[in-house]
């Protein structure tokens, strides 16, 4: 039984903690099972559908993600007493309003808090309500507003699906052209375009565990979309991340909490769609100061990879007080002294359709975390997706980090695959500016 209660019944609260269901089949997902494994107060752990790797973590059911009757089905039929909710399409879809009406306690949004991911167009209407700090843009509903809203926007063009894309629905171009067909293309599936200004300055992603009134951030770190080396090639999901960020400002965590997240919060309350999970501010840290270009509605993947790594503080309690709105009983977080960088392989052709069922060797190793990967009849190990394993190691400085992680990428043969070979490169080299600091 999960007993959950104020201050007087924390240590309470941590020794029932013992059964939790991760739902998701990715690097993500690998890394909340590593990381609450690391929780004394856990013991029994499931994940639904899992991967080939988070078999060794967990206990594996299957489960269509997408069905919220599904996921609570599972959950109240395995007796667990907490679910953390890794994708953002169950989220949208009301997978946590479904577990909380059956009375099982969630670490995840209700589908009316989703929606600040489900849609970029209602993110934006909070952010304006909240006068949280972001990018002017234009919704586009039709094919013949995209010319009127990129001139308005400017170049570089920036161009975003309203709706879930898996992080790959936005285009960065000057190409004019390439940056209409992308909005037509768009329409043509039936979600509007969300056309922004370009903002110009290092990205920063910062998650937030949230009770629907507390918004506690975690460390930042900063992802990698483009595919290739020197940010070339089209947006992916994700093809490394690292933390801490050396060349953050000081003070960056609190002026963003002021800014972003407190208010975002006081916001979707007044909305009446209090946000209890995990809230992921995506920034860039401009001239004028940090603007939001973002919000994910879950733990970004690979970013969670890094954080979770470093978090000393248990994160099963952690994520048990957030669905309980207990974060008030929370006290300060503790991370380790170190840095932490990750870096994705890809199977052949990804960011395109994936070449899959091809083995893969060296995917056993510790740091080796598993996100599109199945076994095949003969025991084997194949990959089963665009983005295959995230392999992560930590060190004394991010220098070390990065030498530590690419020679276990080494170790791993993939036939097909490629990876980024500068993820934190230009942070351990000192060579990330500030916009107007030279």
């Amino acid at each position: 039984m999960l007993v959950l209660g104020g201050a007087s019944a924390h240590r309470t609260r941590i020794l029932c903690l013992v059964r939790i269901l991760v739902i998701g089949s990715g690097a993500r997902e690998h890394a909340l099972l590593r990381a609450l494994r690391r929780d004394p107060s856990v013991g029994e752990l499931s994940v639904a559908p899992g991967n080939a790797g988070t078999r060794a973590l967990a206990t594996t059911h299957p489960v269509d993600v997408t069905d919220p009757v599904a996921i609570a089905d599972l959950a109240g039929r395995i007796g667990v007493d907490l679910v953390v909710v890794g994708p953002e399409v169950p989220l949208v879809n009301g997978a946590a309003d479904e577990l909380r009406a059956r009375g099982i306690a969630v670490f995840g949004p209700s589908a009316a808090a989703a929606r600040i991911e489900g849609s970029k167009a209602y993110a934006k209407d909070v952010m304006a309500t909240a006068g949280v700090p972001t990018a002017a843009s234009v919704q586009v509903t039709s094919v013949d507003q995209i010319e009127a809203a990129l001139t308005t926007c400017g170049s570089p063009y920036v161009v975003k699906d309203d709706g879930l894309a898996a992080g790959k629905g936005v285009v960065v171009t000057e190409d004019r052209a390439a940056a209409a067909e992308h909005a037509r293309q768009v329409l043509a599936s039936g979600h509007p375009v969300l056309v922004e200004e370009y903002l110009a300055g290092p990205e920063v992603s910062l998650f937030a565990v949230c009770d629907g009134t507390i918004a506690l951030p975690l460390l930042p770190a900063q992802d990698f979309k483009r595919v290739g080396d020197g940010d070339t090639g089209p947006n992916t999901g994700g093809m490394g991340a690292y933390a801490p960020l050396p060349w953050a400002p000081a003070g960056l965590v609190d002026l963003v909490q002021r800014t972003v997240l407190n208010p975002v919060i006081a916001e979707m309350a007044a909305r009446g769609a209090p946000f209890s999970g995990l809230l992921y501010a995506g920034l860039v840290l401009a001239s004028s100061g940090p603007k939001v270009i973002e919000f994910n509605c879950r733990f970004g993947d690979p970013e969670t990879q890094v954080v979770l790594e470093l978090l000393d503080t248990p994160l099963g309690s952690l994520l048990a007080a957030a669905a309980a709105g207990n974060l008030a009983d929370v006290g300060p977080l503790s991370w380790r002294g170190a840095a932490a960088v990750t870096v994705v392989i890809a199977a052949e052709n990804y960011p395109g359709p994936p070449v899959t069922g091809d083995v893969i060797t060296g995917a056993e190793a510790d740091g080796v975390l598993h996100a599109g990967t199945a076994l095949a009849a003969d025991g084997s190990v194949v990959s089963a997706g665009g983005r295959v394993l995230s392999v992560i190691a930590t060190g004394a400085d991010l220098a070390h980090a990065r030498q530590c992680a690419y020679e276990l990428v080494g170790r791993i043969a993939l036939r097909g695959s490629h990876h980024r070979s500068d993820i934190a490169a230009a942070a351990a080299e000192g060579r990330v500016l500030l916009p107007g600091r030279a």
